[in-house]
């Protein structure tokens, strides 16, 4: 027995010691890569006073005092940035060279910024959250298809977003938090107690999910009728943690591009291209804080009272996990409210040798467990040799699919999945879409079919693989619209 014991103790110790090195190993390969990356620009850099923080809550408590320091933050990034950059044909598509194609600050409005539509006679109202890395202007087209159905749409800039990536390095999810308590309290403050509901996307995903854990247990917020969380950051990999020592690492002389772990240049006017260790570690902070909230409470029960929650995903999502959002959320809820939109791959282009990723491990024990108390719509290809799409539904405590709706739509015949990023954008985003603009001297990062030599393009070729726009869309929003109007129809007073 000892003998056996001390060749145990043997084996952990060779296992600790091997997993220490390749921590290590995993740790210098990164140091290396970044070092090979291009160097630090003034964006990655600047250090800008006028940022909303969580500690300046009490201070900044409306959005007009949200909105206030927001205009000072921007005249501090025109004088800090723009007219610090170098200008002219070198610069073209630099979002932070004055008058280059890129240039948000040429559009109206400027979509970086917070944005509210305001009807004559409000039914309820909607908080939009963008993502990570993101800006109001991945949930425009949705809050003005719900400002058209009578709703006061609020879409909040996130701290840290909208201005330059350097505001990635150091804003944290509790200042995104605070900025999301001052947009719920916004609209309810000022609907006089007709419903709210909150859409969320990605990072603002999560940002609803613990707003509304929140306002479940807190008098003074309020609870939103219901929720629309769209490609959801519930859950990420593990290694994310990992990002807390590049993060440190950052400060050491020398190592400061260990503070970014994606440099591209900033070609995209409404999404920053560069990404932050600091910005992954946030993100997987809040979704484990989120995650730990919804176990605890539903370790006696399923969570009753909870806002009825649609929840949008593509079965493929190189950014999330979506199993998380079954397994760290619906899963959870207490039966019959809620809600699984999933996008399936397309099946019709399987037969291809260049697809490496079958869904079937995801769809095929979701349909088949009878335990799920939430609705799931699956939609996917009508057989596997056709491009018709259907939307098929199984119902809560079911088994197999029980009915199934044919949309106008069909994969695209050069779509084969949906991605993270495509969801919230119509084929007609005049970015995004399928189709290029009419206007000339738009820069447009939508389908883009080019060919040539490696090197040529100063867009990485990753970045055009991936989809933009949903060519499903339509049907999307009409179910977001249909989810919100009967939430809103049936909630009760939304104020604190």
């Amino acid at each position: 027995m000892a003998a056996l014991i001390r060749l145990g103790g043997r084996l952990l110790g060779n296992l600790g010691v091997a997993l220490l090195g390749a921590v290590a190993a995993l740790v210098i390969a990164y140091v290396l890569w970044a070092r090979a990356q291009p160097p630090l620009q003034l964006w990655h850099e600047v250090a800008l006073d006028e940022e909303f923080t969580a500690a300046q809550a009490r201070e900044v408590q409306t959005l007009e005092d949200y909105l206030a320091l927001e205009e000072r933050l921007y005249a501090e990034v025109d004088a800090a940035v723009y007219a610090k950059t170098p200008t002219g044909p070198r610069e073209r598509l630099n979002r932070f060279s004055a008058g280059s194609a890129a240039d948000p600050r040429a559009r109206e409005p400027n979509w970086n910024r917070t944005f509210e539509l305001v009807p004559a006679d409000p039914v309820g109202g909607v908080l939009l959250l963008h993502g990570m890395s993101d800006s109001p202007y991945s949930l425009r087209a949705l809050g003005e298809a719900l400002f058209g159905q009578g709703y006061r749409v609020l879409g909040l800039r996130m701290p840290g977003h909208g201005t330059a990536p350097a505001g990635l390095v150091t804003v944290t999810w509790e200042d995104m938090a605070a900025a999301t308590r001052l947009g719920a309290r916004h609209l309810a403050g000022v609907l006089a107690g007709k419903p709210i509901h909150i859409i969320g996307y990605s990072t603002g995903a999560a940002l609803a999910l613990d707003y509304s854990l929140d306002a479940r247990e807190a008098p003074d917020l309020a609870l939103p009728a219901s929720l629309v969380l769209v490609s959801p950051a519930i859950g990420i990999t593990p290694l994310a943690t990992l990002t807390r020592f590049f993060d440190l690492m950052a400060h050491l002389p020398g190592l400061d591009q260990l503070a970014f772990t994606s440099l591209v240049p900033e070609f995209d006017p409404f999404n920053y291209n560069a990404f932050t260790a600091n910005a992954s570690l946030q993100v997987h902070r809040m979704t484990h804080a989120t995650a730990r909230r919804v176990r605890r409470l539903a370790a006696q029960a399923p969570i009753d009272g909870f806002p009825s929650t649609l929840v949008l995903l593509s079965i493929v999502d190189a950014t999330v996990s979506p199993r998380a959002a079954v397994e760290n959320l619906l899963r959870h809820l207490a039966a019959g409210r809620h809600e699984l939109l999933l996008y399936d791959i397309n099946h019709s282009e399987l037969k291809s040798p260049l697809i490496m990723i079958d869904t079937a491990a995801l769809t095929e024990p979701l349909l088949a467990d009878a335990t799920l108390p939430f609705t799931v719509t699956l939609v996917g290809n009508e057989s596997d040799t056709s491009r018709r799409v259907v939307a098929s539904r199984k119902e809560p405590f079911s088994t197999g699919i029980t009915s199934g709706e044919p949309l106008t739509g069909t994969w695209p015949g050069d779509t084969i999945s949906l991605s993270h990023v495509d969801l919230p954008f119509p084929p007609d985003d005049p970015l995004y879409g399928r189709y290029p603009p009419d206007e000339p001297g738009q820069i447009f990062l939508g389908q883009l079919a080019v060919r040539g030599e490696r090197g040529v393009l100063k867009v990485p070729a990753q970045w055009l693989l991936r989809l933009r726009h949903n060519p499903f869309y339509d049907y999307q929003e009409r179910r977001v619209l249909d989810w919100i109007g009967q939430a809103n129809a049936g909630a009760a007073p939304a104020g604190p």
